[in-house]
């Protein structure tokens, strides 16, 4: 049934699909995806709030947290490409600490940036798909979205929530041709462990704090490159008929099955352990 609905839908897909669009495609995995696509002959567009063009990447200046320059920035690579086939939303960044002294500024902050700034973009690039009956959605997650992390809760958060938007939006959209997918990393060498906002408040009473966000950390700075990612990401794009979910690194993709057949209070018990 799925194949015969892939084939109603997207008949020769990875033959047409020209023009890609990422956001944070200036650094790490976002800027290893944006080469790759252009490699491969797609005009790229990359969205964020620094980085520069090149002869093959056109850079437009966007916050994703502001509506108004998604929908600018959106206007924008139609005005140049004409439409846009494959939007990979890939801005973000993370915070850790305690739950309980976790500011609400920066609660809010890490919200309006992993989700908001996705839910601004997406909600920009989609009339143009639903006009042209075609078109395919990529969200950046985490298994982090799934095996919550203790002292990096609210990344957590942001991403189980961007996997609940996905799964929902898929439903909302499929009647127009458009495929939505997300990519769960798992640890990933990128300048987004240095970015990360760091708080300690609380140590007295969290000791761990340290050692667990350490840990972490170190696992991140030993993990797979940008471009496997880069590779998972064209891979989703091209596919004939993407799967809803994927995880990127064959161990972290056994973790998550692991997390489906046992039960919640083990797998937690396990991942508290590590950290």
């Amino acid at each position: 049934m799925q194949r015969n609905f892939c084939s109603t839908f997207v008949p020769d897909f990875k033959y047409t699909m020209k023009t890609v669009v990422i956001t944070g495609g200036s650094s790490g995995i976002g800027k290893a995806t944006a080469e790759l696509f252009a490699r491969k002959g797609w005009q790229v567009f990359e969205w964020s709030r620094s980085g520069a063009s090149t002869d093959t990447i056109t850079h437009i200046s966007c916050d994703v947290t502001k509506p108004e320059q998604t929908q600018a920035a959106a206007k924008q690579v139609i005005d140049q490409a004409g439409q846009i086939d494959v939007f990979i939303s890939n801005a973000g960044y993370g915070i850790s600490g305690a739950i309980e002294f976790t500011s609400s500024e920066d609660a809010h902050r890490q919200m309006e940036v992993n989700f908001f700034g996705a839910l601004n973009s997406v909600q920009a690039v989609l009339p143009y798909m639903r006009e042209r009956k075609a078109g395919r959605i990529i969200f950046t997650s985490s298994v982090a979205a799934v095996l919550s992390i203790p002292y990096q809760s609210f990344y957590s958060a942001s991403k189980a929530a961007i996997n609940a938007l996905a799964l929902a939006l898929q439903n909302e959209v499929r009647a127009f041709g458009i495929y939505v997918s997300v990519l769960m990393p798992g640890d990933v060498a990128t300048g987004f462990t240095a970015a990360r906002k760091k708080s300690e408040e609380g140590m007295d009473a969290y000791g761990n704090i340290r050692k667990a966000v350490a840990a972490m950390e170190k696992d991140e700075q030993g993990g797979m490159s940008p471009r496997q990612m880069a590779n998972r990401f064209y891979h989703i794009a091209t596919c004939r008929c993407p799967a809803p979910q994927y995880v990127g690194g064959a161990q972290y993709a056994f973790f998550c099955f692991l997390d489906r057949i046992l039960s919640k209070r083990f797998v937690n018990w396990v991942v508290g352990k590590l950290y």
